[in-house]
């Protein structure tokens, strides 16, 4: 059974969150890489961002629905959501526009259970992470590539 040591990719790009988006793009496109991991000062993994969050600056501003009753204002949809759309498409580092949930494996994970996360959180690009250090990472590409072997 195939493991995410076997399929990871160990040779691993990753950004500080204070890299700005226009480094953060060159980055990536340079790279042929859709996501890199997001490290503080001490090689912790904070985050991960992709050209997703990329992407995300360039989309339209959802406003939210909102009825009047009474004269009272009633939302149906979470104004909060706007406050964090506006912060990602005026970001200018990586800090501003990454993913605000970190979803990690180790590397004994398999391959199926890594497909599985991949599939059902919408994750392109997942940190393997050995007793908290950095190892390797997985894209969507790497399992394409190990499916086709």
């Amino acid at each position: 059974m195939l493991t995410a040591k076997d399929i990871m990719n160990k040779d691993v790009i990753s950004v500080q969150p204070e890299t700005s988006v226009k480094d953060l793009a060159i980055i990536l496109t340079d790279n042929h890489i859709s996501g890199a991991p997001v490290v503080d000062e001490h090689g912790v993994v904070t985050a991960v961002v992709t050209e997703n969050d990329l992407i995300d600056q360039s989309k339209r501003l959802h406003i939210p629905t909102v009825i009047t009753i009474l004269d009272s204002f009633v939302y149906l949809e979470n104004p909060d959501k706007m406050e964090e759309e506006i912060k990602k498409m005026t970001g200018t580092t990586v800090a501003d526009i990454c993913s605000g949930s970190l979803k990690t494996v180790t590397p004994e994970v398999s391959l199926e259970e890594i497909a599985t996360i991949m599939a059902e959180k919408g994750i392109h690009t997942l940190p393997v992470l050995d007793g908290g250090e950095l190892v390797g990472v997985i894209g969507k590409t790497d399992i394409i590539k190990t499916l086709l072997e």
